[in-house]
């Protein structure tokens, strides 16, 4: 059985890496999929790869943003899930933070994800669409850690805005909630690999390979570790789930 046929789904940020991961796992799971992303030419290089359609999308700019909802209902008909996917990471020391850093990375993480949500809130509204939207937060939102405050901020922010959406848009049979990562591999650990290795005095390889052997489960995430718990929140059986952050991370948060 595919649990999403004839579902649509908007995933942003889905170019590549965990969002890619999501699309490839609806479009196997039945759904039609637009893949939207602000690096369009990889967007659509990845939508032909995969059997879907691409968008660009600049999360930080509100006509973008209401464009690609449009574009998307117009190739689809409708929207029936969205991920907010598209994310950056940032580290430095308090002492290091820049105000121009700090604020692209809440633009992006949280603005982004709270003015996506709500474009497609209002086209699900609008529609009468029993829609499900799951955003993307991260177990750096659960905690704070030393040399990423400005990123675990915002993925605890995702976490409020979570909550606060699925109370409000239940009322139109809207269902919010968010997964959690762990550590997931992927080509951005290279950049995080090298930012411990000057700031922790580590050779370049050993703070990954130290957060690998620190997860319970015993190894780090991948992006189809975290599809499975995708496809369950857009589908029927998560019919009376909202306002849930799920931890996907081998064991790392317990709650």
């Amino acid at each position: 059985m595919m649990r999403l046929a004839g579902k649509t789904a908007l995933i942003t940020g889905a170019a590549r890496g965990i969002g890619r991961a999501f699309a490839e796992r609806y479009i196997a799971e039945g759904a039609r999929v637009v893949i939207a992303d602000i690096d369009i030419a990889r967007a659509i290089t990845t939508a032909e790869e995969i059997g879907a359609i691409a968008v660009e999308i600049d999360v930080t700019r509100q006509e973008s943003i209401d464009r690609a909802v449009a574009e998307a209902v117009a190739e689809l008909g409708q929207i029936d899930i969205l991920i907010n996917n598209a994310a950056i990471f940032s580290a430095a020391p308090l002492v290091e933070i820049e105000r121009a850093n700090y604020q692209r990375v809440f633009d992006i993480n949280v603005s982004g994800t709270l003015f996506t949500m709500q474009a497609v809130a209002k086209h699900m509204i609008e529609h009468g669409v029993k829609g499900r939207i799951i955003n993307m937060a991260s177990q750096a939102g659960r905690r704070g850690e030393a040399l990423v405050a400005v990123y675990c901020a915002t993925k605890a922010a995702v976490i409020s805005l979570t909550q606060s959406a699925a109370l409000n848009l239940i009322e139109y049979g809207i269902n919010v909630n968010a997964i959690a990562p762990g550590v997931v591999d992927g080509e951005h650990w290279d950049g995080v690999d090298a930012f411990f290795a000057k700031y922790e005095g580590k050779a370049p390889g050993q703070k990954k390979k130290e957060v690998g052997d620190s997860v319970p489960y015993g190894r780090m995430g991948t992006a189809d570790d975290l599809t499975g718990m995708a496809v369950f929140l857009a589908s029927d059986d998560a019919e009376y789930v909202l306002a849930q952050c799920y931890n996907v991370d081998g064991g790392q948060w317990m709650s």
